[in-house]
């Protein structure tokens, strides 16, 4: 991709799920460096020594420290923002940490990003920030309105934000399915908050292509949304085993 080539591209929260697909394939491009910001050492040094590559380099530090942000991206040129706090139950126990990193967390990368003038920045959303009903949702909507209103705030200086929102990442750390699969080798009951439930689903890889292929649409202020398949969490069961036993839990908190 001639956007990437000979840049430092820089990913918050890089550790997680979507941080690996996405450097795994950035490596392989001609980029300069990538450079993964996270707060969790364990992760930095599983990760380093996982991909034991020279373009990779490892920030600790946390999106709730704007100092530490303002000095990790200096020279990056583009900022693939995808730290965030995101259980819903979590959230809903732990308001004001969830608002911390997803919201405070959120200004501190706009600032450090036209501070230093990175020229890209993409943050990843979730389809629960469309009409939200949790504070997890609601923390991303602030989070979204932040990033787009961040084109107004940059002006002139060429930095320009977008927003990717998508839904449940299938083969993701913390992923339904790995639940099912763990429970299921265990031989108990699988919960279910209500029959009915559905969420819409997209492989990781299918993550990573679609981010990147709208860092290069971007011209900002675009709140970019896949159409994606949704799926009844019963039928999504049935298809790991029939034989399954369903537990109606009822819903959880948020």
């Amino acid at each position: 991709m001639k956007l990437l080539k000979d840049k430092i591209v820089m990913i918050t929260g890089g550790t997680g799920s979507f941080g690996h697909a996405c450097t795994k394939y950035l490596v392989n491009l001609k980029v300069k460096t990538v450079i993964i910001f996270s707060r969790d050492e364990l992760k930095q040094f599983e990760m380093k020594n996982k991909f034991n590559n020279k373009k990779i380099r490892f920030f600790l530090g946390d999106v709730r420290d704007k100092d530490r942000l303002e000095h990790a991206t200096r020279k990056v040129d583009i900022i693939i923002h995808a730290a965030a706090l995101k259980q819903v139950p979590a959230a809903e126990y732990n308001p004001m940490e969830c608002i911390k990193t997803n919201i405070y967390g959120a200004e501190n990368v706009i600032n450090a990003s036209i501070k230093n003038k990175v020229k890209k920045v993409i943050a990843l959303s979730t389809d629960k920030a469309a009409n939200p009903i949790n504070l997890y949702g609601a923390t991303k909507l602030c989070s979204d309105k932040l990033f787009i209103h961040a084109n107004s705030l940059a002006g002139d200086l060429n930095t320009r934000f977008s927003v990717v929102r998508y839904g449940n990442v299938l083969d993701s750390r913390g992923s339904v399915v790995s639940l099912f699969k763990k429970l299921l080798s265990m031989k108990k009951e699988i919960p279910v908050t209500d029959m009915r439930m559905t969420r819409f689903w997209i492989k990781k890889q299918e993550g990573v292509d679609f981010v990147l292929r709208c860092l290069r649409e971007m011209q900002g202020t675009e709140i970019f949304v896949p159409k994606i398949p949704s799926m009844s969490i019963t039928e999504l069961i049935k298809n790991i085993d029939k034989k399954i036993k369903i537990k109606k839990i009822g819903i959880r908190p948020g």
